[in-house]
C-alpha cells in the first residue's frame, strides 16, 4: 500500500468517506486505503449506527456492504431516501447478483463492487461519488442563493417579474396593473438588478429554475 500521503484539513467542508460493514477487518482496511490518500473517513458497524448518530451534514459518500443482520443496506439506501440524506452510496458486497446490483443503481447508487475488488477501482468509484455530491451541493447553494435574490423582490416588483417572464410588453404590463408605463419600468430596472439577470432571457431562466425548484421541492 503506497506512503499516506498528505492530510485532507479536518474541517466541516473536507469530503469524509462513511464506511459501513460489519466486517471489522474490512473496515479496518478501507481505512487503511483512505486515509493513505488524504481522506478523513467515519466507521460504522451498521446502518443503524449510522442512522442513529447526529452526524453534522458535510460533504462525502457512503461505502455500504449489502448484507447485514436484520436490515440490509439495500434497506438503508430506501431509509436514507425517506430521510432525504442525499450522501451518494457505493455499494460492496461478497454475495452480490445481478437483480441486487440493478435494483442499487436504479435507486441511484454510484456504483456496485462485488468483493475482492481492486482498490482502484473503489477509489475511482469514490472520485465519482465525491464529484457527484460537489455537484448536487453546488446547485443546491445557488438555489438558496436564487431564492434569496427573489425574496428582495416587493409584492408589485413580483407581478411585474412574472408579467415579463410571460411575454408581456411594458405597455400591456402597465395597462394590467393600472399603472403607468413609466412606473412598470422602473418596477422592471428594479426586478433586473435585484435578481442579478442581463436580460429577459436570463430572467426567464432563473424564474424558470425556481419555478421547477418549487414544484419538485
Amino acid at each position: 500500500m503506497a506512503a499516506p500521503q498528505q492530510r485532507i484539513a479536518q474541517t466541516a467542508d473536507a469530503p469524509s468517506i462513511v464506511v459501513i460493514d460489519d466486517d471489522v477487518s474490512m473496515r479496518k482496511a478501507l481505512d487503511n486505503l483512505f486515509k493513505s490518500v488524504g481522506f478523513e473517513v467515519e466507521l460504522f458497524a451498521s446502518p443503524q449506527d449510522f442512522l442513529q448518530t447526529d452526524r453534522a451534514d458535510r460533504p462525502g459518500c457512503i461505502v455500504l456492504d449489502v448484507r447485514f443482520p436484520g436490515r440490509s443496506g439495500l434497506d438503508m439506501q430506501r431509509d436514507l431516501a425517506d430521510a432525504e440524506a442525499q450522501l451518494p452510496i457505493i455499494f460492496i458486497t461478497g454475495y452480490g447478483d445481478i437483480p441486487m446490483s440493478v435494483r442499487a443503481m436504479k435507486a441511484g447508487a454510484v456504483e456496485f463492487l462485488t468483493k475482492p475488488f481492486r482498490d482502484q477501482d473503489l477509489l475511482d468509484a469514490v472520485g465519482t461519488a465525491l464529484e457527484k455530491d460537489r455537484v448536487r451541493r453546488t446547485a443546491e447553494m445557488n438555489l438558496a442563493e436564487l431564492r434569496g435574490r427573489f425574496d428582495t423582490l416587493t409584492a408589485r416588483e413580483r407581478q411585474v417579474l412574472s408579467l415579463v417572464v410571460a411575454g408581456r410588453l411594458n405597455k400591456q404590463i402597465a395597462g394590467e396593473l393600472g399603472v403607468s408605463e413609466m412606473t412598470v419600468k422602473m418596477h422592471r430596472r428594479q426586478v433586473m438588478r435585484k435578481m442579478q439577470a442581463s436580460g429577459v432571457a436570463q430572467l426567464v431562466r432563473l424564474a424558470d429554475q425556481l419555478t421547477s425548484s418549487m414544484t419538485h421541492g
